[in-house]
């Protein structure tokens, strides 16, 4: 079960890092975004660890580099799992129900080069 939804995760992961040299790491990103896991498989409550987490993230990920990383980090990890709609739309759902505003949408067909 963690091989499908840590990838989904990631892919949230990188929709919350905001843009030189990338100073955000996978692991941080792992990190960070870990509380949401049960959220993505489960639905129900979300762990305000999970939101604190992307808070986080988003914060540490200042420049355009750092999303794209991110961004990279998460497609990779995506790339080599298969994923429920499920899990994709409860991540997807996750930025506004922890009251994080986002320019673009999570999904796995994200283009990283254009994050900004």
């Amino acid at each position: 079960m963690m091989r499908v939804v840590l990838p989904l995760c990631l892919l949230l992961a990188s929709m919350f890092a905001r843009g030189s040299e990338a100073a955000v790491s996978c692991n941080a990103v792992q990190a960070d975004l870990y509380p949401c896991l049960a959220y993505v498989v489960q639905g129900g409550n979300i762990p305000q660890s999970c939101c604190t987490g992307i808070r986080m993230l988003k914060q540490q990920a200042k420049s355009a580099s750092d999303r794209q990383a991110v961004c990279r980090c998460i497609k990779s990890a995506v790339g080599r799992v298969s994923y429920s709609p499920t899990y994709l739309k409860n991540a997807a759902t996750l930025p506004g129900k922890c009251g994080v505003k986002l320019p673009y949408k999570i999904d796995p067909s994200t283009n990283c080069n254009s994050i900004k």
